[in-house]
């Protein structure tokens, strides 16, 4: 039994790295898309895990299935299409925080079809995550909507990330509705601060959380605010565990490692169908926290996740 199945786009995050000779900027190609950044990170801290997903028959296809399954992420669910792997120009302010430039008019992510589905992945995994970037287009959108149902019906707990990037959708409002569409499926979401504003029409972090929580039958909503740290909300209320102050490189893939830090912490106490005092929540935001600390100080997304003896020796020094 698989610990975590995603399904979602895996592609190629071109990272800032220096000037060239030119003065011109330098890019490096990493690995990444939020669901396989989650299951490296899971993966780094000795979680089984399983990938679906759709890549190009090109160079940057086999990088990305070698770096999966260089960190121990299983790849049986990954099919190809002629169509080039998808590309993503990350550019980074001085703050560390990051803007994307998306190549995928169309990119391979978006052709997974049903029919390319192997749902037994699903059914032999404890918890099943997505995003809502395979929402955006046909066929992927399918496929998505029938994974969720296979996972729905054989009782999976189903992770949910929206990881809204405006650029890859027609409209805003497309992007809502179908965000909410995977929100009725799932039972632990995490949003940023400024998607749970975008969903909920309100910047009131108690308010919005309330109303994404109950609206959507949720189990656990977690909502992260960068380096300020993140809240956790359950049918016990709000909590909030500020965030650990670090010199940040790159923020590419921080949420993912909080996210990838939760769910470690759910599985590892099996918590997943535990009604979760505040107390164990602030236990569950610290380990999420650091994650996505430690993530920030290194380039990269699945590069930079830690194995588990690096993020407990990073808590152990941080405090």
């Amino acid at each position: 039994m698989k610990d975590v199945t995603a399904l979602g786009e895996l592609l190629i995050d071109f990272t800032p790295s220096g000037r060239g000779e030119q003065d011109n900027p330098r890019f490096e190609a990493n690995p990444g898309g939020a669901p396989s950044n989650v299951l490296v990170s899971l993966a780094c801290l000795g979680l089984e895990t399983e990938f679906i997903g759709c890549v190009g028959r090109d160079h940057f296809g086999q990088l990305l299935v070698a770096a999966l399954r260089s960190k121990g992420v299983q790849t049986n669910g990954i099919v190809y299409s002629n169509v080039k792997t998808t590309l993503a120009f990350v550019h980074i302010d001085e703050q560390g925080e990051r803007s994307f430039d998306f190549y995928r008019q169309p990119g391979a992510d978006m052709m997974l079809a049903k029919e390319d589905l192997h749902l037994e992945l699903i059914s032999h995994s404890r918890i099943f995550h997505v995003g809502s970037i395979s929402m955006t287009d046909e066929p992927v959108r399918g496929a998505t909507l029938t994974a969720l149902n296979h996972a729905k019906e054989r009782n999976k707990v189903i992770s949910f990330d929206p990881n809204l990037r405006p650029l890859l959708w027609d409209n805003l409002d497309n992007a809502k509705r179908q965000i909410e569409i995977v929100m009725q499926y799932a039972d632990i979401v995490k949003v940023s601060e400024e998607e749970l504003a975008f969903l909920t029409n309100t910047d009131d972090i108690s308010f919005g959380a309330k109303q994404l929580f109950e609206k959507h039958h949720l189990s656990l909503l977690f909502v992260t605010l960068g380096d300020k740290g993140s809240y956790a909300y359950n049918e016990n209320g709000l909590v909030f565990v500020p965030g650990i102050t670090v010199k940040a490189v790159d923020t590419t893939g921080c949420g993912d490692a909080f996210f990838a830090g939760v769910l470690y912490e759910l599985l590892k106490n099996e918590l997943l169908n535990e009604d979760l005092p505040k107390a164990r929540l602030e236990q569950i935001l610290r380990f999420g926290n650091a994650m996505g600390a430690y993530v920030a100080k290194h380039k990269g997304g699945i590069p930079a996740m830690p194995t588990l003896s690096q993020i407990e020796e990073f808590i152990a020094h941080s405090k």
